[in-house]
């Protein structure tokens, strides 16, 4: 079984302002791979190198160096079967290239050595993660601002002892335990990540001896319920039963709450402290509303899952669609 507990930090002055810095020099060292594959990716396909005489070497026609040293630079590595002995170059990503490249990026910019290697790393796999997303057919990877580029992983050195947890190179901090990791769990990874009203931790826990569900056969299967989600309603059930949608962020009051919240945040001076402020209370309204609408999925989940039935039935729809569809607009 392999599940997440998220706990909120706790952090002194100087864990918040290390924890701040490592968000921005991660976006940037994200942003500066995702330009560097971009940068060969043009160079190799599209606008191909030419021999410079004076020096008789290959260059760019955007620079000299990407080509060599950027995301497809040096792309093969020498190792040896243990069998034959015999010394074969296999391919590398561009992914192992940029990972095996983060030495001489503490190098040329020593303030990288203060982040955790392992952090790294994860940074470069999530742009891995976002390139096989596009591949797949969704979006291609954009380049990440302070708004959606908030969090970290750590995969190595994590400890938790009590209401406290040690992260690499950040040491020992305190939490809130709001439940206690069950017996029997390890730690796998974790990620941090900074929210409008403080830093939140979210551990993943793995343990094998539990397994993830109990399938039961089709035999014991006897009462079944179908849950079908809706547009004005949230759930509608088979045996007629309706759950209301509360409509968090749409409601009147919700609404005006937000309407007075983003004027005064237009009205201050840009770039000023005040406008900082209230766009803060804009972000913490809109984290409320998220929290809200999570606590009601899980009771709505434990109302259908308390009743007496063997198993639940669920239709896989299209809800955007839907919603388009409701307003006129064809997608």
């Amino acid at each position: 079984m392999l599940t997440n507990y998220v706990y909120k930090l706790r952090p002194n002055q100087t864990q918040d302002s290390k924890m701040s810095n490592w968000v921005d020099m991660l976006r940037s060292h994200y942003n500066w791979c995702l330009n560097d594959r971009i940068t060969q990716y043009n160079q190799q396909f599209i606008q191909g190198n030419y021999c410079y005489l004076r020096t008789q070497s290959e260059v760019s026609p955007l620079t000299c160096s990407v080509s060599k040293n950027g995301a497809t630079g040096n792309p093969w590595k020498d190792s040896k079967t243990a069998c034959s002995g015999k010394t074969k170059n296999p391919r590398r990503s561009a992914g192992d290239i940029q990972i095996t490249s983060l030495p001489d990026l503490k190098t040329a910019r020593p303030w990288y050595s203060g982040i955790d290697s392992t952090v790294l790393q994860q940074n470069i796999k999530r742009l891995d993660t976002a390139y096989k997303n596009f591949f797949e057919g969704r979006g291609f990877p954009k380049f990440k601002n302070r708004s959606n580029f908030t969090s970290f992983t750590f995969v190595m050195g994590i400890k938790v002892k009590g209401n406290k947890i040690y992260l690499p190179k950040l040491g020992w901090m305190r939490f809130y335990n709001s439940r206690s990791i069950p017996d029997g769990f390890t730690i796998k990874a974790c990620a941090v990540r900074k929210r409008q009203n403080g830093w939140y931790v979210s551990i993943r826990i793995e343990n094998k001896s539990v397994p993830d569900y109990m399938a039961k056969s089709l035999k014991d299967v006897v009462k079944v319920i179908g849950c079908d989600l809706g547009i004005t309603k949230l759930v509608h059930l088979s045996d007629g039963y309706q759950i209301e949608n509360p409509n968090f962020s749409t409601s009147k009051k919700a609404k005006r709450t937000l309407k007075i919240r983003q004027k005064r945040v237009n009205r201050k001076v840009k770039g000023s402290s005040n406008r900082q402020k209230a766009a803060k209370k804009v972000g913490r309204f809109h984290q409320k509303i998220s929290e809200m609408r999570q606590a009601y999925q899980w009771k709505v989940a434990h109302k259908i899952g308390s009743r007496k039935i063997d198993a639940i039935a669920l239709e896989d729809l299209n809800i955007s669609a839907m919603r388009g569809s409701l307003s006129g607009k064809s997608r």
